[in-house]
């Protein structure tokens, strides 16, 4: 239970530099009187300043601040729950904010609606709605249950059942509902985006795979005809060689061909020698019939024997002259042969190098292709890379899609405490339960009134209210003074459900101008005498210009008047 005790207010509307402290539990009953302006109700915006940071009266704030001192608005109010002592000070110019339990104020590092969100949720257990609907009745600013909407009714009556938790939880669900959505559409729209880069990811690394898979075959390709080129070379060589020892096995040793040729060339030049001095000694014979040394007569017959003799060494010479110089031509061409075949030899040994040489070469350029295709295999630096990344891209996908696999799982397990937290749900069960204790308790507070109708209110809390003759009527069919014995009602009905809850039970009820317009004769005593003896450890307030008719009625009567344009009260 909200035990309020003090209320305390400086420089707020009509109230100066001297603040107001009035004391909210001391009598069961107090009427406040004075002449309108004079600040009666104004206890009743400083409490709901102090506690809701409003103006009760639907007013700019800055208004609540006096017009004449115009700054150090300041109001204090005081109350207990349990065996805790609370404290709220609120002021403007300069602002200010505290909440002191025990004698310790909290912490203020949150901001002020944080603090404020506190206050109501976790101290009060109250929002301005529900406040207002149990503590305050007729004032100007205060909107009867019956005139509310739907959805106001039902915060209140949450309030009361100490249920509104279920539409947080339902709120706090739905925002995690709608996050959940989002993240599962957008994880899904990722996963997409993730599958068709993987996919390219995966076209690149197999054009990769295939671009090098294609070198590798192509130089591996080369290697084979390299081979080839040296096997037909060593086919080659081979064949040479066989050609090779052939003409070794055939060669001849040309330095006898060359001695006979030497021999033979000297025989000739003795040979011509020899003709050329008896062809000497032939013309000396022919054209000398005498010695040119004894002079003396060379017979005929001895000439004659001489070139005989001479011719016949001459033409035995020249027959050897023709057979050494046919033996030399014959020795020339065994010379050419020779030569031939040599040079065939060398032509080959030639050849033979030459195709060892381009082995060589084909070797070196096989140890060239293997080295690169040794580092093609060895050096996948780019294949690893983007292998790596299309495992990046695996892994993210997996994670998102385990993520999106949980979410779903969340959204179903929130679609069915959604479900439970409805209206229709956990909250329309509670309410069923309490609607027959409700409706019992207004029926018996509007015969207390005597005001005799069927007045029930459904799972909607819209009203059916029937005569005595069943006659159907709604809230808007009655007087004035009619409406406000159900508003009274429905009042006392919410206080005694607090009581019950003991959430949202407080101390104090104010009342505000109710006997001077609705209510007449019979409904005054019969509201006084019910706030007297229906209204256990409750304070209550009225506010009234009816002084003199209800001024014996109450343990208290304080009465507000302006001096010198600032608002003072007093006990009469």
């Amino acid at each position: 239970m909200i035990l309020f005790e003090t209320i305390s207010y400086k420089n707020f509307l009509a109230a100066g530099n001297t603040p107001i402290k009035l004391n909210l539990k001391s009598d069961s009953t107090t009427l406040i009187v004075g002449q309108n302006g004079a600040g009666k109700s104004t206890m009743i915006e400083a409490i709901v300043f102090a506690l809701f940071n409003k103006s009760f009266r639907k007013v700019n704030k800055q208004q609540l601040i006096n017009s004449i001192n115009e700054k150090d608005c300041l109001v204090e109010v005081n109350f207990s729950i349990g065996k805790k002592q609370y404290k709220v000070i609120r002021g403007m110019k300069p602002n200010r904010f505290e909440i002191w339990i025990d004698g310790t104020m909290i912490d203020q590092v949150s901001s002020v609606h944080d603090q404020q969100k506190y206050l109501e949720q976790n101290i009060l257990k109250l929002n301005y709605k529900s406040f207002t609907q149990i503590v305050i009745l007729g004032s100007a600013s205060f909107v009867p249950f019956m005139q509310l909407p739907a959805a106001s009714r039902r915060e209140i009556i949450e309030d009361l059942l100490d249920i509104r938790i279920f539409s947080t939880m339902n709120v706090i669900l739905k925002d995690r509902l709608k996050v959940a959505n989002e993240e599962i559409k957008d994880n899904e729209t990722t996963i997409k985006f993730l599958k068709e880069k993987a996919q390219m990811q995966q076209n690149h690394l197999q054009r990769l795979e295939k671009s090098a898979r294609k070198t590798l075959d192509q130089k591996e390709l080369k290697i084979v005809e390299i081979e080839n080129n040296n096997s037909k070379l060593e086919g080659h060589i081979d064949l040479i060689q066989i050609n090779l020892n052939k003409l070794n096995e055939e060669l001849l040793d040309d330095s006898g061909v060359q001695a006979s040729i030497k021999k033979l060339e000297k025989q000739i030049t003795t040979n011509t020698n020899l003709i050329s001095r008896l062809e000497k000694e032939k013309t000396f014979f022919d054209s000398n019939d005498t010695c040119p040394k004894c002079t003396q007569p060379l017979p005929q017959h001895l000439k004659e024997h001489h070139i005989n003799e001479s011719n016949k060494i001459i033409n035995k010479s020249s027959g050897l002259l023709d057979e050494f110089k046919e033996q030399i031509e014959n020795l020339t061409e065994d010379l050419k042969v020779i030569s031939d075949k040599n040079q065939s030899i060398s032509l080959n040994n030639w050849e033979i190098k030459s195709n060892y040489s381009e082995i060589k070469n084909n070797n070196n350029v096989i140890k060239e292709i293997m080295s690169e295709i040794d580092d093609i295999k060895n050096n996948t630096h780019d294949i690893d890379c983007e292998r790596k990344k299309l495992t990046e891209i695996a892994t993210e996908g997996m994670t998102i899609h385990k993520r999106t696999s949980s979410l779903k799982k969340d959204k179903s397990n929130y679609d069915t405490v959604t479900s439970l937290l409805k209206d229709t749900g956990i909250k329309s069960h509670i309410i069923k339960k309490y609607l027959p204790v409700m409706n019992q308790l207004i029926t018996k507070y509007l015969k207390e009134l005597d005001f005799y109708v069927n007045f029930t209110l459904d799972e909607e809390f819209n009203e059916s209210i029937k005569s005595r003759h069943r006659d159907d009527f709604s809230y808007a069919s009655f007087s004035e003074g009619e409406k406000m014995r159900i508003d009274l009602a429905l009042m006392f009905t919410w206080r005694s459900i607090a009581k019950l809850k003991n959430s949202a039970n407080t101390n104090l009820l104010i009342l505000d101008e109710v006997f001077d317009s609705s209510l007449d004769v019979a409904g005054t005593d019969e509201f006084l005498r019910i706030i007297r003896g229906g209204q256990p450890d409750t304070n209550i307030f009225v506010i009234s210009h009816k002084s003199e008719v209800l001024h014996d009625k109450f343990d208290r009567v304080l009465k507000f008047e302006k001096k010198k344009n600032f608002s003072k009260v007093e006990v009469i």
